[in-house]
């Protein structure tokens, strides 16, 4: 479920294929479809660009660049129009059949709809977050064997949480299954409704990104069993990532770097103004269609995590590798030009700030 909101414009200054594969046609409508940006004549920018974002904090970059106007005001007389999901399988469903441009995202996601399009449909063109993620669980569970069935919730079955979860229950010997059953049961649940199904007793825990970890724990009474960050080298790995249709970005690149200007301005906010960025962030929650935080969530969950334009390369090829071992990807194909960074280096160095690298993966 998604909801759709249109800013007008401004004048200012090797991985996987999810096993729940998406139709052939609508792979096929992400390599060669029209859509509505090409409304426009083709040249460097667009009519309209149709961006898709989470209401969470690991999505903090678009919940700025829409609320303070950053990413129209760099678009210009290109319409941005938004909409909100509540997880990427979905996310990459729209940028198949041709009804987003370019979307706000996780990795597990990205990397499928790569593999699904044997390389063709989609590339990453900045990141957006690190950390923010979760394992909370009832009082009574403090370790994995106490997790012996019980059920935990993730945001959508291949999600990058849910590609977490499985891999790490995995690796303590217990069983999960995409079809349901084992030593734990995965019950993919809308990151909205976990809390009350958690405070209910229906739910034994969640892995989550945030603010929904840090609900479970203030406002649920849960506690935090693992921690992402502790599972990767120096607590880096990528949450969120910026991505485009392929086709979008060879049509109209200059409104791909223009929203990448845009995108940059809201991390640099990020960085540099806790209070404003989490103000922002605050509001661009509830006009996403979600409801305000109270200060202390939105400080717990400000701290779990990093907003940053560097896709943290490193960590893309594990986070794929996690994918098979999760069960939720089947057959691996070559992440090899999944990035391209190059608009956002050319934009970084007229800022004066340090490029971001592909890893090998890709054009920097």
């Amino acid at each position: 479920m998604s909801n759709d909101r249109t800013t007008a414009p401004r004048t200012v200054h090797r991985s996987v294929a999810l096993l729940a594969l998406l139709p052939v046609a609508a792979v096929l409508a992400a390599c060669g479809s029209s859509s509505a940006a090409d409304s426009a004549d083709t040249g460097g920018a667009a009519g309209e660009l149709r961006l898709g974002y989470f209401a969470n904090v690991t999505h903090a970059a678009a919940l700025i660049g829409v609320e303070e106007g950053y990413l129209a005001d760099e678009l210009g007389n290109t319409e941005l129009k938004t909409q909100v999901f509540n997880a990427g399988p979905d996310e990459v469903e729209a940028l198949f059949a041709g009804a987003l441009d370019a979307a706000y995202i996780g990795p597990s996601p990205t990397v499928n709809a790569y593999g699904q399009s044997n390389g063709d449909a989609i590339r990453i063109i900045a990141g957006a977050a690190s950390g923010g993620a979760q394992l909370v669980v009832r009082e009574g569970i403090d370790g994995p064997a106490d997790l012996e069935g019980a059920t935990l919730a993730s945001p959508q079955l291949g999600n990058t949480q849910d590609v977490a979860l499985r891999t790490w229950l995995t690796e303590q010997g217990l069983e999960n299954s995409v079809d349901g059953g084992g030593d734990v049961t995965i019950a993919p649940t809308a990151n909205s409704d976990v809390l009350n199904l958690f405070s209910a007793g229906e739910l034994d825990g969640a892995w989550l990104p945030e603010p929904f970890a840090s609900r479970l724990v203030l406002e649920g009474g849960g506690h935090v069993l693992v921690n992402e960050r502790d599972l990767w080298p120096d607590g880096e790995f990528v949450t969120t990532h910026l991505v485009v249709r392929t086709e979008f970005l060879e049509q109209y690149p200059e409104s791909v770097a223009a929203l990448l200007r845009g995108h940059v301005r809201a991390v640099e906010l990020a960085s540099g103004d806790a209070a404003a960025a989490t103000t922002s962030v605050n509001a661009g929650l509830e006009a996403a269609g979600g409801s305000p935080l109270g200060a202390e969530v939105l400080d717990r969950a400000w701290g779990e995590l990093s907003v940053t334009y560097d896709p943290i390369a490193s960590a893309l090829e594990k986070s794929a590798e996690n994918g098979v071992a999760a069960g939720t990807t089947e057959n691996e194909v070559d992440l090899a030009g999944i990035y391209d960074l190059r608009p956002l280096n050319a934009i970084l160095a007229d800022a004066g700030l340090d490029p971001v690298s592909a890893g090998g993966l890709g054009e920097d």
